[in-house]
């Protein structure tokens, strides 16, 4: 039980971070001192899209995932809505692509807007 909670944390902290990296050039303009954790998180995100890696985060929940019994990510409301996001089925190199795309779109859009209104 402790195994999967860990896990299941893991899951909940990797879907907050994704959106993390998605979005925190937005939250920056509330607080810039955001500026400083978003712009690194940002990049790593680009950088494992770009590169077709696997966040360190998704080999220690599988290992957690391991040590609690669990073979895959059936069960649970986490396991049945929130994975899905996390690993989509399809994860093609053009998927990855794209993806990383709209990280630099987004986050390009978010900085632009926050050095714009930062001047005035």
């Amino acid at each position: 039980m402790f195994y999967r909670l860990i896990a299941d944390f893991l899951l909940v902290f990797h879907l907050s971070f994704i959106v993390f990296v998605l979005v925190g050039g937005f939250l920056a303009w509330r607080w810039r001192r955001l500026v400083w954790l978003h712009i690194p998180a940002a990049a790593w995100g680009a950088w494992i899209e770009f590169a077709g890696w696997i966040c360190p985060l998704t080999p220690l929940e599988n290992h957690f995932r391991r040590l609690a019994g669990q073979s895959g990510y059936q069960g649970g409301f986490i396991e049945h809505y929130i994975v899905p996001l996390i690993y989509p089925e399809e994860w093609t190199l053009s998927f990855r692509l794209v993806f990383g795309s709209l990280v630099v779109a987004i986050n390009a859009a978010a900085y632009f807007g926050y050095f714009r209104f930062r001047r005035k």
